[in-house]
């Protein structure tokens, strides 16, 4: 099973890591589509199982936890889809979850049965690093690492604890608010990155608001060890609800161009 430190140490450029939400728009279009952004050049996959409340979501999300919900998906059958990405092609998965839904699952069972899933990470949206306890021996005992988010207002010391508590990678806001597409990339990123990285040698890896293959060049160059893009890939999938096969070749197409620009960064540096 792949690492992040297998992916993150031979890699000589960015990480590319969709997101997808599990289930989007329905189970078996969702698993073609995260199979299609592996083959189109995906180092690490983000998923997301739906939930009602995604407080950390803007509406392209919400929409996306919306179709996924209606269609059926649970907790247990996003975990089944896990073990079936993984059964296609070994390479780190990072879960981004609600507690109520871990909670409700059974915090240990669920780590425990996310890790036999094939699963790496798992980032917890709405619990702080003040309530860090909670999650994060249990995810470790299981074999998980843990991802926490550092957003732009993070004072110092919890940036400083954010770095001690990560054992995977600091999953870093690019900007105040709920994710969603952005026309442009907020000016706070840059800080922020090199902030963390005068803290911590973890793997920084920024989303929220990265729509283009232009953000994912900024983001590299301004010193990220991933980009992670969620919304834009999310909305190729609303665009396209009659129409299969062009979501899946938008999706495919994109993945492929904002790989292309990330290596071309380290070609030119060369």
């Amino acid at each position: 099973m792949a690492s992040y430190r297998d992916i993150f140490g031979k890699l000589n450029r960015a990480a590319l890591i969709p997101f997808f939400v599990i289930g989007d728009p329905d189970e078996a279009t969702s698993l073609e589509l995260v199979k299609t952004a592996i083959d189109a050049g995906a180092d690490i996959l983000e998923l997301g199982i739906p939930f009602s409340d995604p407080v950390a979501d803007g509406p392209t999300i919400q929409k996306a936890d919306i179709r996924a919900l209606q269609a059926g998906m649970t907790p247990r059958k996003a975990l089944d889809f896990i073990a079936k990405v993984t059964a296609y092609k070994s390479l780190p998965i990072g879960l981004l979850v609600y507690y109520n839904l871990v909670n409700h699952y059974g915090v240990e069972r669920f780590f425990r049965d996310f890790k036999a899933a094939g699963g790496t990470s798992v980032l917890v949206a709405d619990v702080s690093i003040d309530d860090a306890d909670e999650i994060a021996p249990l995810a470790q005992k299981a074999g998980l690492e843990t991802v926490f988010m550092a957003t732009p207002n993070t004072p110092l010391e919890r940036l400083k604890r954010i770095a001690q508590k990560t054992t995977g990678f600091i999953y870093t806001v690019s900007l105040l608010g709920t994710t969603g597409e952005r026309t442009t990339l907020s000016t706070v990123v840059k800080p922020l990155i090199a902030n963390l990285k005068k803290l911590t040698d973890k793997p920084v890896c920024v989303g929220f608001g990265i729509s283009s293959a232009e953000h994912a060049v900024q983001v590299a160059l301004a010193g990220a060890d991933g980009v992670i893009i969620g919304s834009r890939v999310v909305k190729f999938i609303e665009d396209n609800l009659n129409r299969p096969e062009i979501m899946k070749q938008q999706v495919a197409d994109f993945i492929r161009q904002v790989k292309t620009a990330l290596e071309q960064i380290e070609q030119k540096r060369r």
